[in-house]
């Protein structure tokens, strides 16, 4: 029986309470969070997406204000860090130093410097440390991402990707606002997709963006050109500027040389292959989301089960590093390359 903590219990905190509950031999022992508040309101909270609107019932789980005290008096295996993002370095290397396996959810932290403090701590640790990108363990991004691989219908002549939401006026002390904190749209929502980029393509040589500064006083909507030594043409965009009424939307459209593959949360069936050839496919899709998926490769991982390299820190933290190079791209106006 694996003894699980959650730190932060606001919106992605309830996700993490929701995928953990569904696995068999997993005991949530404690939850921690500094605002009161969150540790009563247990109902369902406000997001960009559905998935942890359940009332949930936290009988016979300790409950902290405070982190130290937490990892001090209870026996963990391992910790959810669900906290604001300005949070995730300090409170990763503190649970790792104490022992305990990390998952923290995505961006994995401010900067990539941090980031790197993170990695190297779960090195020293010998913990597992997993940042929550779940659009890597996105059913509909996993099916492109094998057809891609396969190369069955040729290679990348171009893609786009897009993620839109409305302005997020939910967080814990309207944080995502403070870009000083969440790190505007671009780090907090638009990463998802250079994150996939970098998965799927590889490390850019170098990126050109162009943004606009939104409600976080930090860059909140983007379109971003992926420079690569070849001829593909890789963009995205993404940002939480739209009106309220509009909601959430991911999409992509993948341009093969045999084929056009087209993904969008908006509509059914989400995923479809058009080949130049025949009609159009709908590909069988495993139901469940990226947060569920990424959660169970998590604890199978400290279970000692052997599972396939999916996400590592280093990673995650070279996607803080790109997004940086993006934000400094829109600052100069310039193309910007990333060492």
């Amino acid at each position: 029986m694996l003894k699980i903590g959650i730190v932060g219990l606001g919106f992605m905190g309830k996700m993490h309470f929701r995928c953990f509950k569904s696995l068999e031999n997993i005991e949530i022992k404690a939850i921690c969070d500094a605002d009161a508040n969150q540790l009563q309101d247990t109902s369902g909270v406000a997001g960009n997406i559905s998935g942890a609107e359940e009332d949930l019932d936290l009988s016979n789980i300790s409950l902290y204000s405070d982190l130290t005290q937490m990892l001090a008096e209870v026996q963990l295996d391992a910790v959810s860090i669900a906290s604001p993002t300005f949070m995730h370095s300090s409170q990763s290397i503190e649970a790792l130093e104490a022992g305990l396996h990390v998952f923290c959810e995505k961006p994995m932290s401010l900067n990539s410097v941090d980031c790197r403090r993170m990695s190297e701590a779960a090195q020293q640790s010998g913990k597992t440390l997993q940042v929550g990108h779940c659009i890597r363990f996105w059913p509909e991004y996993v099916e492109a991402k094998e057809i891609i691989d396969s190369q069955k219908y040729g290679k990348v002549m171009a893609a786009t990707f897009q993620r839109l939401s409305h302005t997020p006026t939910w967080s814990w002390d309207n944080c995502f606002l403070d870009g000083k904190r969440s790190g505007g749209a671009m780090l907090d929502l638009h990463i998802h997709d250079t994150d996939y980029v970098q998965y799927v393509f590889g490390m850019p040589k170098a990126v050109f963006s162009q943004g606009v500064i939104g409600p976080s006083q930090d860059y909140d909507h983007c379109v971003t050109q992926y420079l690569y030594d070849n001829e593909s043409v890789i963009a995205a965009e993404g940002g939480w500027i739209m009106a309220p009424g509009f909601g959430f939307e991911m999409n992509f459209k993948i341009m093969l040389e045999e084929a056009t593959l087209i993904y969008s949360s908006a509509q059914k069936p989400t995923f479809r292959i058009y080949p130049k050839d025949g009609e159009m496919i709908k590909p069988d899709i495993p139901e469940g989301d990226g947060y569920s998926f990424e959660i169970i490769h998590f604890v199978e991982n400290i279970s000692g089960k052997k599972v396939l390299s999916v996400i590592t820190p280093e990673q995650s933290a070279d996607s803080v590093k790109i997004i940086e190079a993006e934000k400094e791209s829109i600052r100069t106006m310039e193309k910007t390359s990333i060492s």
